[in-house]
C-alpha cells in the first residue's frame, strides 16, 4: 500500500473482521478491549511477565505523566512508501543472546515456558494483556500468540519514522520496550491503530498508556490530538 487513505481502508475492514472475531471470542469473560470504553472493567488482571505488569511502579507513572506533557501533538502524514521491511530484520537479536527478539519475547512474557535449545520457545501459558483471556501458546499453533509493537510501525511511519536512517528504525522494530506478547485476534483488532482508536482492556490501560508514552519519548514520535487526549485517560487510570 502506498498511501495513507489506501492504508486505512483495508486496516478498518480487517479491524472490523477481528472485533467481530473478539467479541463472539470473549463474550462470556466480559472483557472490555477495542474501540468504546463503556464496558464493565474485567476481574482479573493481565499477563504474567515483567511486560504486561498491570500496575506499574508510581515513579514510573509520574514520569509517564510528565513525558506526556512534553509529546509533540502532530497530524498523520500519509504513509507513502511504507512496508515492514523498511524497518529492517524482523526480530533481530539486537542483545546478542543468540536468541531472535520474538522468542525473547515470548520467554519474557509467558509462564511454564518449554524451551528447545535454550531458545525456541515451543509452549507456554499466555495471560493476554489486551483482554486477560488466558491463552495456551504452542509453537504448532505460533500465530495465536503475537508479538505487537504497542507503537505500531505504519504508525510512527506516519508520524515521522520515515525520516529516521533505517538502522534507526530496526532499533525501534526490535526494541524490548515496544513489544509485546498478545493474543493475536485483539492484535490484528488494533491493525496499526493508536490509542485514539483502539483501546486494551481497563485493567491494562495503565500500564499500556506508560509503555506507549515512554516509547514515543525514547524515540522522539509525536502523538496526534486524539491519541494525547487516549494516553492522558489511560494515565488517570493509573
Amino acid at each position: 500500500m502506498t498511501s495513507w487513505r489506501r492504508r486505512r481502508g483495508p486496516r478498518r475492514s480487517a479491524a472490523a473482521l477481528a472485533g467481530a472475531l473478539l467479541a463472539a471470542s470473549t463474550a462470556a469473560c466480559g472483557v472490555d478491549v477495542g474501540l468504546t470504553d463503556s464496558s464493565p472493567s474485567p476481574g482479573g488482571g493481565p499477563g504474567a511477565g515483567a511486560a504486561s505488569a498491570s500496575s506499574p511502579a508510581a515513579r514510573t507513572v509520574a514520569q509517564a505523566r510528565d513525558d506526556l506533557g512534553t509529546l509533540r501533538v502532530a497530524a498523520e502524514n500519509r504513509g507513502d512508501g511504507y512496508a515492514r521491511e523498511r524497518f529492517g530484520i524482523r526480530w533481530k537479536d539486537i542483545d546478542r543472546n543468540g536468541c531472535d527478539q520474538r522468542n525473547d519475547v515470548l520467554a519474557r512474557d509467558l509462564q511454564q515456558v518449554r524451551r528447545r535449545d535454550g531458545c525456541v520457545v515451543l509452549s507456554g501459558l499466555l495471560r493476554d494483556p489486551y483482554t486477560g483471556k488466558e491463552i495456551t501458546f504452542s509453537k504448532s499453533d505460533a500465530a495465536k500468540v503475537q508479538i505487537d509493537h504497542v507503537y505500531p510501525l505504519a504508525l510512527a511511519w506516519r508520524m515521522g519514522a520515515d525520516r529516521w536512517t533505517e538502522q534507526q528504525r530496526e532499533r525501534f522494530a526490535n526494541d524490548p520496550d515496544n513489544l509485546l506478547a498478545v493474543w493475536g485476534v485483539p492484535n490484528q483488532q488494533k491493525g496499526d491503530s493508536g490509542p485514539g482508536e483502539w483501546k486494551p482492556q481497563k485493567a491494562f490501560q495503565c500500564a499500556y498508556g506508560v509503555r506507549y508514552v515512554t516509547v514515543a519519548r525514547k524515540y522522539s514520535l509525536p502523538v496526534t490530538r486524539a491519541d494525547l487526549d487516549a494516553l492522558r485517560g489511560f494515565l488517570d487510570r493509573c
